[in-house]
């Protein structure tokens, strides 16, 4: 028999064209229809197991005919197809190598008729996945094509087993019918990995398919992506219009399609996809005019995506879906992430979204306020980095934040280099380190680049040296630094009111991951580069005239984990918060204040179960959450040193040598007050500590990355 999967090209039929050259740009994997000669009627269920099943592998099938409509193609892929488990850090995910031209080239390509059903795709831009990566059915919006991820599907395709759901034109299948299609596709991959969860990304349209198949699949572990679901299709802006169109002569109907582009999407979001930000303004606004030029001629096929049978046919089966799911959101038990938009003019998404973070038990949003309709196809809407940001990618049944984190990717990190570039302005940091001789030099070398290696030191006021550290280890090292941060960051009390991504949610992309034993025994286990604050939050949220006081508990715990896996230990230091910042209201002055002693008071209340110290004594055991009150500075230098590695290799016996284990503990924590020491007085020499002395050098001279401090 033939192979499982054979590649084509979308043609004028959408078949398989074997033997046959490939003369179109798009290729996909068929992966599977709703109708196939393959397999009859009777095999829907072999040995217990779903269709396309049987004695609990997958078949080996070709999609040939359409006289079966109750089965399901798949993919068999061998091992060779797949790429190594792991993925570098700072990897290509291709975001921003196509945009909306090419999604409108591929329509043109797919939308001819060819009679067939809907059915599975797989772009072949997804290219191949790491192994055991979880499925991702995308279900489209209104215009069925499945081409919605577009933008995304080389960053998907890395970490994803995508299939894309592709409705003709001209089919009519009714909405229960395609739901119960979808529904067989996820009961079949469930049948044949049970233990992984099944993402399902719907895009408007599409959200209703998605919700419609966990409601009457509770039992199976799901993951429902929404993007602006038309669950509130029945109180669209749109609603007035709908007479109208049906009245439209087809001679008109040609500028529909414009003009719900145009309503639908943010043309100059849609246009701006591939364009560096960092560019100067002028060429900036010529690349945008030039996009903007080549895209809107391309509209014009929009008409033959949505021909107005077609789209009566469209708002005809919304009404339906939408009634349909809002009757049982109640009995939804999957995990929803809903990512929302506030400038959509087609659909309420921002109340809808709101409405359904109420009406499903498990379900959170993410909101952006710029953003129209068609979210996905959009500039700065990177889906696989909202999906690590709210902690949602998972192989198993629980996320593992260590064995399921996913490194940052080089678009990831040059829009946060973009994003943070005020910061390294403003604080202009210095980083040090300590060679095996004691030499220190200027940047990192002197950190080892092999791990397992623990960062330990100093957690200055609000964490304010995070940043420059992680972006600094990316830059000069390509390596990952893992921070082992308090348990409320990962909770809902850190969620603002407005949804939107937050520096939180910034550090999780970034490998931040709650505190605990089994957290830093992974991270070894990984030969990861681990970041810990003995001082925890204590030290982050002192008091005035605390500043470089180190807050560590009496037991070293780290220390013997470290030597059970021979990790090497770097004590480092950093100063500077007091050249930036002024502490003007502590915990002790909030507290006198009667309406936010009360917050406080409520905040930790809820975040009591997250208190990583409780049961100690003293100081270090005083871990109030709260945000104190900072009056900016004209600022100085932020100034890092990270002191001679300490080699805990062959020191196994302080697993039972608690004394031993303590007199290193002692150590380490004598050396980072001895590096604070050094810093604060060596920067009192450093010609460029102010902000304006640095300014006047870089226009000058040089960059910002290569702005003299003092010699070690």
């Amino acid at each position: 028999m033939a192979s499982a999967v054979k590649t084509f090209g979308i043609s004028h039929h959408f078949t398989l064209n074997i033997g046959k050259p490939f003369c179109n740009r798009f290729h996909v994997q068929c992966v599977g229809s709703r109708d196939s000669s393959v397999v009859s009627h009777d095999s829907v269920k072999v040995n217990g197991a779903p269709s396309g099943v049987e004695n609990g592998r997958k078949r080996d099938l070709v999609d040939f005919g359409k006289e079966n409509r109750s089965s399901t193609i798949w993919e068999l892929k061998n091992e060779k197809d797949f790429e190594e488990e792991k993925l570098e850090v700072l990897w290509d995910d291709g975001y921003g190598t196509q945009t909306v031209n090419d999604y409108l080239d591929h329509a043109k390509e797919i939308i001819n008729p060819d009679g067939g059903p809907p059915r599975w795709f797989t772009p072949i831009s997804c290219g191949p996945h790491l192994r055991n990566s979880p499925v991702l059915l995308f279900l489209p919006g209104m215009d069925g094509l499945g081409l919605g991820l577009t933008l995304h599907h080389k960053s998907l395709g890395k970490v994803f087993d995508v299939r894309c759901m592709h409705i003709p034109v001209h089919d009519r299948t009714p909405f229960v019918e395609l739901v119960e299609w979808v529904e067989e596709t996820v009961r079949v991959e469930h049948y044949l990995s049970p233990k992984k969860p099944i993402y399902l990304v719907g895009d408007s349209f599409g959200g209703c398919l998605a919700l419609a198949v966990a409601a009457r699949n509770p039992k199976i572990d799901l993951l429902v992506v929404l993007a602006n679901p038309a669950t509130s299709f029945g109180r669209s802006q749109l609603q007035p219009l709908f007479p109208l169109l049906e009245a439209l002569p087809n001679e008109l109907h040609i500028t529909v399609p414009y003009l719900l582009s145009f309503v639908m999407g943010d043309p100059l979001k849609m246009a701006a996809v591939n364009i560096n930000t960092m560019l100067p303004p002028a060429q900036y606004f010529e690349q945008l005019a030039g996009n903007l030029t080549a895209m809107l001629p391309r509209l014009s096929g929009l008409a033959d995506i949505i021909p107005k049978a077609t789209l009566l046919w469209k708002w005809k089966l919304l009404k339906t879906a939408a009634a349909y799911v809002n009757s049982r959101l109640h009995a939804i038990r999957a995990e929803v992430l809903v990512i929302t938009s506030g400038k959509d003019n087609m659909l309420p998404s921002g109340d809808e979204a709101r409405r359904l973070l109420t009406s499903i038990q498990n379900c959170k949003i993410k909101y952006f306020k710029d953003n129209g309709h068609t979210i996905l196809l959009e500039d700065g809407i990177n889906l696989l980095t909202i999906i690590k940001a709210t902690c949602t990618y998972r192989r198993s049944r629980k996320h593992d934040y260590v064995m399921d984190f996913l490194p940052p990717s080089m678009s990831e990190f040059k829009q946060t280099l973009v994003e943070n570039r005020w910061l390294r302005n403003y604080t202009g940091p210095v980083l040090l380190s300590t060679m095996e001789d004691r030499k220190i030099v200027r940047g990192l070398s002197g950190v080892p680049d092999e791990g397992p290696v623990l960062l330990v030191g100093y957690h200055m006021l609000m964490g304010l040296e995070l940043i420059p550290l992680v972006e600094e280890f990316l830059r000069e090292k390509k390596i990952m630094v893992r921070g082992i941060a308090h348990p409320a960051l990962f909770s809902h009390l850190v969620e603002g009111e407005n949804k939107e991504l937050t520096f939180i949610d910034n550090l999780r992309v970034y490998g931040a991951l709650p505190v605990s034993p089994s957290s830093l025994f992974k991270l070894f286990s990984t030969k990861s580069h681990v970041l810990l604050y003995p001082g925890g939050a204590r030290e982050a949220l002192h008091r005035k005239g605390e500043e470089y006081k180190l807050f560590w508990p009496d037991q070293p715990e780290f220390v013997r984990m470290a030597a059970r896996f021979g990790a090497t230990i770097v004590p480092f230091g950093v100063v500077g918060e007091d050249d930036i910042a002024k502490l003007v209201l502590d915990y002790d002055d909030l507290m006198k204040i009667p309406f936010l002693s009360d917050q406080i008071r409520r905040d930790n209340e809820r975040s009591k179960s997250f208190n990583v110290r409780a049961g100690m004594k003293g100081e270090v055991a005083n871990q109030a959450l709260y945000i104190p009150g900072l009056l900016p500075k004209v600022p100085g230098r932020l100034y890092y040193l990270f002191g001679k590695p300490i080699h805990t290799k062959g020191m196994k016996d302080m697993l039972k040598d608690k004394e031993r284990a303590r007199e290193l503990y002692l150590q380490i924590k004598s050396e980072v007050e001895a590096n604070i020491t050094y810093l604060l007085e060596k920067r009192k020499e450093d010609p460029y500590r102010g902000i304006l002395d640095r300014t006047v050098y870089r226009s000058l001279y040089a960059s910002m990355d290569q702005v003299p401090a003092f010699e070690p």
